[in-house]
């Protein structure tokens, strides 16, 4: 009898300990969905205001539309020789990273060069400029014209800008390539061929991008193909933990 109640007792306890690990998990699941959700979301920012007689380029603000969830920031776990700090894009896969250490990195989904714009190299972050003004080249007012589209040869900083909340100009050899990683008024084109070269971004990962790297830091781009990836890094899949509690 007595073993027979120390058995049930047992049992009792046992199914106790489960029911709170299960609600353990579930919270813990819930939690991470909020994180990722809040991290990740795009959100309008505000803007300096535009001048009526700027001209600006033909850009419907349209927030609810958002890139796949694959392009949302997340941290992974992340092999790599580079320094942290050091900025590695895989425009391949329209992933940018930004090294943190300890076989860790922050990955945001970015929008790339389309066919014909493809770029590989190794660039330092310049120049940065929060609401940037935005010169097109005069290589695309000119290709642009020879389409019949007549492009502005100043836009200012502001929601309407194609750079978006901020721009890091990349440059080589202490000279400008005219590239650069910017934001867009246009999200749902992240994950996509959609840009003469330079580098899109969400403006609200941009924006934490923008005061993680400093000018001077180091910025590797890996081309179309693909190729030379597998000697750079190894990406690992999400950090769980990092993600959830990570900034």
């Amino acid at each position: 009898m007595i073993a027979s109640a120390r058995v049930h007792q047992a049992v009792g306890s046992l199914s106790v300990f489960v029911n709170r690990l299960f609600l353990a998990i579930g919270a813990v699941i819930l939690a991470l969905a909020v994180s990722i959700s809040a991290h990740a979301t795009p959100m309008t920012s505000r803007a300096p205001a535009v001048p009526e007689s700027q001209p600006v380029l033909p850009v419907v603000e349209v927030a609810s539309k958002k890139p796949k969830a694959e392009f949302w920031r997340k941290k992974v776990r992340f092999e790599t020789r580079e320094r942290p700090g050091t900025i590695i894009i895989n425009t391949n896969t329209k992933y940018l990273y930004y090294v943190e250490g300890n076989n860790r990195a922050t990955r945001y989904g970015v929008g790339v060069g389309r066919d014909g714009f493809g770029w590989s190299g190794t660039v330092k972050v310049g120049r940065k400029a929060q609401w940037p003004d935005w010169r097109p080249p005069a290589t695309m007012i000119a290709r642009e014209a020879r389409k019949g589209r007549k492009l502005p040869r100043l836009v200012k900083g502001g929601i309407n800008n194609p750079l978006g909340a901020r721009a890091l100009y990349l440059y080589r050899g202490g000279r400008d390539t005219i590239y650069r990683i910017h934001g867009t008024n246009q999200p749902w084109t992240i994950g996509r061929n959609m840009s003469s070269g330079c580098i899109r971004m969400m403006n609200e990962d941009v924006k934490h991008l923008y005061k993680r790297a400093g000018i001077g830091t180091k910025v590797i781009v890996i081309g179309p193909s693909g190729r030379g990836a597998s000697k750079i890094y190894t990406e690992r899949g999400m950090d769980f933990f990092g993600t959830l509690f990570g900034g």
